[in-house]
C-alpha cells in the first residue's frame, strides 16, 4: 500500500526532550497513523490503520510493553 507522505505534519512527544533518538507520528489524511525514525526523516515510514493504532497505543498504556 502506498500512501502519500509529503504534507504529513510530523510530531514528536512532548518526552522526547528534543533529543534525535525518537519515533515521530503523523496523523494522515483517511485515518492512518505515519511513524518514522526522527534521525532519518527520508526514509521510510510505517503506515497504521486507527484500530491498530488504538490497540498498541492502549498496550502502552496498560504496560503491556513494560521490560520486565
Amino acid at each position: 500500500m502506498n500512501v502519500e507522505l509529503t504534507n504529513a505534519r510530523w510530531f514528536k512527544s512532548s518526552y522526547s526532550q528534543g533529543g534525535s533518538d525518537c519515533v515521530e507520528v503523523a496523523f494522515l489524511e483517511g485515518g492512518g497513523i505515519g511513524v518514522r525514525d526522527s534521525k532519518n526523516p527520508t526514509g521510510p515510514a510505517l503506515v497504521f490503520a486507527p484500530g491498530e493504532w488504538d490497540a498498541f497505543t492502549g498496550g502502552v498504556n496498560d504496560g503491556e510493553f513494560d521490560r520486565r
